[in-house]
């Protein structure tokens, strides 16, 4: 049996009051500012025989077209290099990324290469969705993992098919960021009524000239006031350390696969009683072997004999009052010694009974 996870449950024992008020800059994103994906398609070579097979035609043209840029012609029929494998090199472009600044890269096998472990990506470009060329990659793939054996005896450690390079990667075009001009809009990441009308109430309080206004759940509109009109960055980095209670809405998030269960603070279960066991149900076939008597007529037959046995434990109740929390929940439930897959189904029940108010969510 999994044991519980009981981290996230210690936690709320523990602390003695409310949350502490969050920044707003770990609540909302800045519309405009924002990270972008770059791909770029590649070769890595210098692998010791670990590279893409004939199979794979692909990496045989690419080799022969970089060879023929550089005045070596040749046909991709007349060459089987293993040494070289063809990859896809994927990168993020942070937000206000200047041309000459280093990113990490990743370069993954696609081919049938075995191993990219010491190969080096030759120069890679790397574009972004509207199709420039951001940033170009090149050196070292660094994979944490191997392979090694043969003769159908091996070993793997980690994934040796995809590498990392950090600081592999130099930025040759500015990232397509947006500075705010006179208005900054708040992209509220949890989006929530609360939360939106407790950032306006927060800012308002701060900048008596920057009346802000929720447009929506999601979304704050913040007028740059006139004394920051140049100095934009300033305003945003004020605004970003601004403390807001944030509401975060009651739920149970559950995990069967793993059997973890993780409860907020503000659940509660309205009045319930709960009886809980367990009926086992155990089927054993044996095999028994019958022979005639010496001297008779008839062959040795097997014999198949099955015992079903039933079995079912006392049920275990738990009584809760009004009002009852998570923690009371918590130390009932271990003091009958439920598992996890218990809690699971009790909580399960609990909802379908509306006795359990909070979002019940299955990952």
């Amino acid at each position: 049996m999994k044991r519980f996870v009981v981290a996230a449950w210690m936690a709320l024992w523990l602390s003695p009051g409310p949350a502490p008020a969050a920044r707003l800059k770990d609540l909302v994103g800045i519309e405009g500012v924002r990270e972008n994906q770059l791909i770029g398609y590649g070769l890595v070579v210098g692998l010791a025989g670990t590279g893409d097979r004939k199979q794979t035609m692909f990496s045989a043209q690419s080799l022969t077209n970089m060879l023929e840029r550089m005045g070596v012609a040749v046909a991709p029929t007349a060459i089987q290099v293993r040494n070289t494998a063809a990859v896809m090199v994927t990168a993020t472009l942070p937000a206000f990324a200047q041309p000459g600044i280093r990113i990490d890269y990743t370069a993954a096998a696609i081919g049938d290469a075995a191993n990219l472990q010491g190969g080096i990506l030759v120069l890679t470009s790397l574009r972004g969705a509207d199709g420039q060329v951001y940033a170009v990659a090149q050196g070292p793939v660094v994979t944490g993992g191997f392979a090694t054996g043969r003769g159908g005896t091996g070993q793997t450690v980690n994934h040796p098919t995809v590498g990392r390079s950090p600081n592999g990667a130099i930025v040759e075009r500015a990232a397509p960021s947006v500075v705010p001009r006179g208005v900054v809009r708040l992209q509220v990441r949890q989006a929530d009524f609360t939360t939106s009308t407790r950032i306006v109430e927060a800012v308002n309080k701060k900048f008596t000239g920057a009346p802000a206004r929720a447009e929506n759940a999601g979304l704050v509109t913040v007028t740059i006031p006139a004394e920051f009109a140049s100095r934009t960055t300033e305003f945003v980095a004020d605004l970003e350390n601004l403390s807001v209670d944030a509401d975060r809405p009651a739920r149970v998030v559950i995990n069967e696969r793993t059997g973890t269960i993780v409860l907020g603070k503000d659940v509660r279960i309205a009045p319930v009683a709960i009886l809980h066991g367990n009926l086992s149900v155990e089927i054993q076939t044996t095999f028994a072997v019958s022979q005639p008597n010496p001297l008779a007529q008839g062959t040795t037959q097997v014999v198949p004999q099955t015992d079903v046995t039933a079995k079912e434990e006392k049920a275990r109740n738990v009584v809760l009052k009004q009002g009852a929390t998570v923690e009371e929940l918590v130390r009932a439930l271990a003091a009958i010694g439920s598992t996890p897959r218990d809690v699971i189904a009790i909580l399960q029940n609990l909802r379908a009974a509306g006795a359990l108010e909070a979002e019940l969510e299955v990952i």
